[in-house]
C-alpha cells in the first residue's frame, strides 16, 4: 500500500535521500524546503518515478510560516501516513529570530512540534511521525527554550534541541489516539550540508540515514515502536539521553514549548 509522507528538510542531505528512496517505492512525496529553487530541482528529480511529488516552502524558523505550511497541506491532502519531521540547523550567522528565539531551538524542536499537532487532524493511530534527532543531546535550560537566555556555543544549542525533539517526542507518544511517533538518530557525522559546515569533513554516505529512515516510515517493528528512541550508530532501540526518560522533565519541555506558540494558534 502506497503512503503519503511529508518531509520536512527535503531539498538536501539526508531529507534528500530519502524522499528519493521513498519515492522510487512509488509512494506519494511532499517535500518541504525553504528555497524554492532548491525544492523545484528536487521535485523533477523525484517526478521521474512512480510516485506523486508535492512540494511546499515555508522557513520554519517563523511560526506564520509553519502555521501556513500546515493549512497548505491539510487543503491538497486528505489525509497523512506519514510526516518526517527532518529539517534542522546547526550553525547560523543570525542564531536569533525576530520573535528573539534561538533559531536551532525553534527549526530542530519548536517548529517540529507546531506542525505536528496542527496536523494531527490528517493523521490517525497507524499514521508514524518520525523525528530526526541526533547522538548529540544535553540538558534543556528551559529559560534558552524559551528565549529568555542566549547560548553562545552552537554545539550545546544544537545537542538541547535534539534532546527537547527527542523529550516531546515521547510525551505526544503516550497521548491516546495519537500516531506512532519515534525519534530518531539517523548516524553520527554523516555528510549533511550541516556536517559539512559545522565541522569542515565530509562525512559518511548519507544513505545510511536515508535508509534507516525509510525503515522507520515502512517497517513493522517501528509500528510498535511508540515513545522509543532508536540510535543508528548502534544499529537498535537505545535509552536516549536520561532525561527523555523523566516525565516531569518530559512534560517541562512540553509546557514551555506550548508557551511559546500559543499566540501562534489562531487560524
Amino acid at each position: 500500500m502506497t503512503k503519503t509522507i511529508l518531509i520536512t528538510g527535503a531539498t538536501d542531505g539526508i531529507g534528500r535521500e530519502t524522499a528519493k528512496s521513498l519515492a522510487a517505492l512509488g509512494h506519494t512525496i511532499l517535500l518541504h524546503g525553504r528555497n524554492a529553487a532548491k525544492l523545484a530541482t528536487v521535485e523533477q528529480e523525484l517526478t521521474t518515478g512512480s510516485g506523486q511529488v508535492g512540494s511546499f516552502v515555508a522557513d520554519l524558523s517563523n511560526m506564520a510560516e509553519v502555521l501556513a505550511l500546515a493549512k497548505a497541506v491539510a487543503a491538497q491532502n486528505p489525509k497523512l501516513d506519514v510526516l518526517i519531521n527532518n529539517a534542522g540547523v546547526f550553525k547560523t550567522t543570525n542564531p536569533i529570530t525576530p520573535d528573539g528565539l534561538d533559531v536551532r531551538f525553534v527549526v530542530n524542536a519548536i517548529a517540529p512540534y507546531l506542525l505536528t499537532q496542527k496536523l494531527m487532524p490528517l493523521l490517525n493511530p497507524s499514521s508514524r511521525v518520525v523525528n530526526v534527532s541526533s547522538a548529540a543531546q544535553s540538558p534543556v535550560n528551559l529559560k534558552a527554550l524559551a528565549g529568555r537566555v542566549k547560548i553562545a556555543q552552537d554545539f550545546s544549542a544544537y545537542a538541547q534541541s535534539k534532546l527537547a525533539l527527542t523529550m516531546w517526542s515521547r510525551v505526544l507518544a503516550l497521548k491516546p489516539n495519537n500516531p506512532v511517533i519515534v525519534a530518531v538518530n539517523p548516524g553520527s557525522m554523516l555528510g549533511s550540508k550541516m556536517v559539512k559546515q559545522a565541522f569542515g569533513v565530509p562525512g559518511g554516505d548519507l544513505r545510511i540515514g536515508a535508509d534507516i529512515l525509510t525503515r522507520a516510515v515502512l517497517a513493522d517493528d517501528f509500528a510498535t515502536a511508540s515513545g522509543k528512541y532508536f540510535d543508528n550508530d548502534s544499529g537498535q532501540f537505545a535509552p536516549p539521553h536520561g532525561d527523555a526518560l523523566d516525565a516531569q522533565k518530559c512534560e517541562a519541555v512540553v509546557s514551555t514549548i506550548e508557551s511559546i506558540f500559543r499566540g501562534s494558534r489562531d487560524d
